[in-house]
């Protein structure tokens, strides 16, 4: 084995050690922690006013929030239901029969009540010992349980122009246009959408 020995000034130079990096740098105390604690208020209450702003206008314009009060619309709407009324979409079209909706009582529009359209414009009603007749034709409402059926008469009426006939699906517990006539289109509020209270039973319609 051959032991080989640099010479003097032969050995590259030892680099030097790496110098540590400067600490991070960051301002604290009370001051900055009150400007965070401040920012993040403003934040929350912007979030909040903007919150409120689109609720606004969401049941301004959009939807309403209802709760039903009575049986008249049992078994389809019970009492104390909760319902998602649609306000928007008679604006851009108009009620159909079939329809559930939120109207304004005619005789005291600071009310609202729940019924069913029964009748468009034009359309001829009449009932025969509870049985209900449109145009000559006897209304599909197997919705009506027969405990619920009435057994009076009324009309035959045509609906007049721009006015609805509603009643309720508790036909024997119910006030609707059979007692306080037809109502006009700018009374009904909306559509009833969706039932979401009580959720087991949560629908849309």
């Amino acid at each position: 084995m051959t032991l080989e020995i640099e010479p003097p000034g032969t050995r590259p130079p030892t680099p030097p050690a790496p110098q540590a990096a400067p600490p991070d740098l960051r301002l604290t105390g009370p001051g900055v922690r009150l400007a965070q604690v401040k920012e993040e208020f403003v934040a929350w209450v912007k979030t909040l006013m903007s919150a409120a702003v689109y609720a606004v206008l969401i049941v301004t314009f959009g939807f309403q929030v209802a709760r039903v009060e009575g049986q008249s619309m049992a078994p389809t709407l019970e009492d104390q239901d909760r319902l998602i009324v649609n306000k928007l979409v008679y604006r851009i079209g108009e009620p159909r029969r079939g329809d559930i909706v939120m109207l304004y009582y005619p005789l005291n529009p600071d009310k609202s009540f729940v019924k069913r359209v029964i009748a468009e414009e034009g359309d001829t009603v009449r009932i025969v010992d509870g049985r209900v007749y449109v145009n000559d034709i006897p209304l599909k409402d197997d919705y009506v349980p027969s405990e619920f059926r009435s057994h009076d008469d009324w009309g035959p009426q045509v609906i007049p122009e721009g006015y609805y006939f509603v009643m309720g699906d508790h036909r024997n517990n119910s006030s609707d246009s059979r007692h306080w006539g037809m109502v006009p289109k700018r009374y009904i509020i909306g559509k009833v959408q969706l039932r979401w209270w009580p959720v087991p039973t949560a629908r849309v319609f």
